[in-house]
């Protein structure tokens, strides 16, 4: 089974918990380390032979350009992460629109490429913002992987679908990629990365993929920031439980990933909606067949 491995190129100060003790006019000021964390994360790709989608800020692409050119140049697929991480559900929809274009424009400069998907902030299209991917169609975009089918006190809409599907509207489509979860007691819980991948024990992770895919027959959408392989980056203050939510583990990151890149399959979005259009596909033409 093919998994979806996804980076969300931001710098450690880009983090929506630290929205409220560093605004967005000292980040400029403060030191940068996406560059040689990315350039990181990419040795421990090409090292496992694999390709990833790269969500990418449009804030990053615009200072540094050339590591996006990196990306694209070791062969992995770019899309967006937004311009500069504000969360969708604080945005009007006109302003997420002009965020889109900025971000697209300035990512497909910087390589020489068309963006096709999008993932949002922290997950922020939730069930106050669902009008989001009707601007994502309308803007031409063909996948999203904004949404985490969990409660959570910053996103998420519990109902949603758990696996990739399609959503129309407007006569297109949009694939949708949800975060990853198990369901256990009738409740749905994240076991797709980032803090859930530091956070809890890495057989949570392990076991979460050997089930989407041997027992559910789903791919996993996992996903991870630079920030999370540097446990020397700078300490920002905030509250408690944004710092142990951010710092916690990061020691123990690449040694993880790394695990999980040998013990399982991972590929790009596009690989993997490749595979999913084309099970789609197999299924109308035996629906139609009676086969």
């Amino acid at each position: 089974m093919l998994n979806a491995m996804t980076i969300d190129v931001e710098d450690y100060f880009h983090v929506s918990a630290f929205a409220d003790v560093v605004s967005q006019d000292e980040w400029p000021a403060l030191e940068s380390r996406v560059c040689r964390n990315t350039d990181r994360l990419l040795e421990i790709l090409a090292g496992a032979d694999v390709r990833a989608t790269f969500f990418v800020l449009g804030w990053v692409a615009e200072r540094f350009p050339e590591l996006v050119a990196r990306i694209h140049s070791a062969g992995h697929e770019l899309a967006s992460h937004s311009y500069d991480h504000g969360l969708v559900y604080d945005k009007t929809p006109e302003a997420f629109r002009q965020d889109l274009r900025l971000a697209k424009a300035l990512i497909e400069d910087a390589a020489s490429v068309t963006v096709r998907g999008y993932r949002a902030p922290s997950y922020s299209v939730t069930a106050q913002s669902l009008w989001a991917l009707d601007v994502l169609v309308e803007e031409g975009y063909a996948f999203d992987s904004s949404i985490y089918p969990i409660r959570h006190d910053r996103y998420g809409i519990p109902s949603w679908p758990r696996h990739i599907h399609r959503i129309e509207r407007h006569g297109r489509s949009l694939w949708e990629l949800p975060g990853s979860t198990v369901r256990y007691l009738g409740t749905n819980l994240p076991m797709g990365g980032g803090g859930y991948f530091r956070l809890l024990p890495f057989g949570w992770t392990q076991r979460g993929i050997q089930r989407l895919n041997q027992r559910e027959n789903h791919p996993a959408i996992f996903y991870l920031h630079p920030w999370e392989i540097d446990p020397e980056q700078p300490r920002l203050r905030a509250r408690g439980m944004s710092r142990f939510r951010h710092y916690r583990n990061l020691d123990q990151t690449e040694a993880r990933l790394r695990q999980l890149l040998s013990e399982f399959r991972f590929g790009p979005i596009s690989d993997v909606l490749a595979i999913a259009d084309g099970s789609a596909v197999a299924q109308r033409d035996q629906a139609v067949t009676g086969a």
